[in-house]
């Protein structure tokens, strides 16, 4: 090792790997498994994605987990299974068991509003479109923190829509990492809700508003709080809102225009630590360290005698809490799913068109990266990209291949 590897290892603090099995043993079949990998690379060759980490684990233990293609167009070294990317939405299941680790230390209910901890709520209307003009109209009833788990809460997200709510989000601040999360919270709440809470699906900045209501349930800074209840008891040790300039010949990065429409793409920078530390897709991590967390969840919320989260309060979050009557606005959840307190759920086997179980739940970041826990087959799957328009694309890819391998 050359002093300025030595330098790098000394600086880099190391996620404990998981265990590992042969896929044999694990009921997976490696010939299938390289086809994933493979379909994975021709996707890199086609210009695609730049590069991709996959690993996938049954029975507790990784099976295979490769790191494909670069790890940046724009230089030569290769992708790594320690590479840093940004996770996006994937720091929503973090910060909802977060909150959920709240409830169980008797510090807040599901069904209490969110003014009772951010007051600026309490007087939040409902937009209703008339004509030309935008009525507004006092809430059938308060926005729970459940809502703001489920995205049931009326708040809405910039890009959901050209509606004159959404244009209100567009025109403010809402997306700056400068403002503090006290400061985005009362800037959402200044908004009109887009339907009544309760009414509809609406994927929002929810989970950027139970970050704030963490802050002030605890005391502290949503980074510390995620760090001393989540991250350091799963030693995910390279997970944060920002990562050190030491990393820097790390940092996984998205091509500088999508390969398939041409249009510019800018993510926010990972050595660059934010003002507003969101809930809701702010945080970097890598393929390992994401893995620990889904191995906690596999095994009902504890990992290496660390417990996190209840076994039942997990199995209430991993259910699905639209049920029926709850409308479901845009395309993010496909047919057969529903959506429980901060995860993607399937409801059923069929209608998606993609397999899967029963059960299972998942969710994934706007950058490429994506996750899923399948109870029934005992699996779990991490893919990590950069490639935020083909996000579409190689979920589903690595769906329908991974499944392929389960005997």
């Amino acid at each position: 090792m050359n002093a300025q590897a030595a330098a790098k290892a000394a600086s880099t603090p190391l996620t404990p790997p998981l265990p590992e099995g042969r896929p044999e043993t694990l009921g997976l079949s490696r010939p299938r498994l390289q086809v994933l990998s493979d379909a994975f690379r021709r996707e890199i060759d086609k210009g695609t994605i730049p590069g991709a980490t996959v690993l996938v684990a049954r029975k507790g233990q990784v099976g295979w987990f490769e790191a494909l293609g670069r790890q940046s167009p724009a230089g030569s070294a290769p992708m790594a299974r320690d590479s840093i990317f940004r996770i996006f939405s994937m720091t929503k299941p973090i910060v909802s068991i977060g909150i959920m680790a709240l409830v169980e230390d008797g510090h807040l209910l599901l069904g209490d509003a969110v003014a009772k901890f951010i007051p600026e709520f309490a007087e939040q209307k409902v937009g209703v479109v008339n004509g030309d003009k935008l009525d507004l109209v006092p809430a059938k009833r308060a926005m729970t923190v459940q809502d703001l788990l489920r995205h049931t809460s009326g708040l809405t997200y910039e890009h959901q829509g050209d509606g004159p709510v959404h244009k209100l989000y567009q025109e403010s601040r809402v997306r700056s990492r400068k403002i503090s999360n006290a400061e985005h919270a009362a800037l959402v709440a200044s908004f009109p809700l887009v339907c009544h809470p309760g009414d509809a699906f609406n994927y929002s900045r929810s989970t950027d508003i139970l970050g704030r209501i963490i802050e002030v349930v605890s005391g502290k800074s949503l980074g510390t709080f995620l760090t001393e209840r989540i991250l350091a008891p799963l030693q995910m040790t390279e997970t944060g809102f920002s990562t050190s300039e030491a990393n820097a010949g790390r940092l996984a990065e998205p091509f500088a225009a999508d390969p398939w429409t041409g249009d510019k793409v800018a993510l926010f920078n990972m050595l660059e630590q934010p003002v507003m530390e969101s809930g809701g897709g702010g945080l970097v991590s890598t393929t390992m360290d994401y893995a620990r967390f889904c191995l906690m969840l596999r095994n009902g919320g504890t990992l290496d005698g660390n417990r996190i989260i209840g076994r039942k309060t997990l199995e209430l979050m991993a259910s699905d809490h639209l049920g029926p009557d709850v409308a479901i606005n845009g395309t993010l959840l496909a047919p057969g799913h529903g959506f429980g307190l901060g995860f993607a759920v399937r409801r059923e086997a069929g209608i998606a068109p993609f397999p899967g179980s029963a059960g299972q739940y998942f969710w994934s970041g706007i950058a490429g990266t994506f996750f899923w826990i399948d109870p029934k087959e005992d699996l779990f799957a991490v893919l990590m990209c950069q490639g935020p328009g083909q996000r579409d694309y190689t979920r589903t890819l690595v769906r329908d291949l991974v499944y392929a391998a389960v005997d």
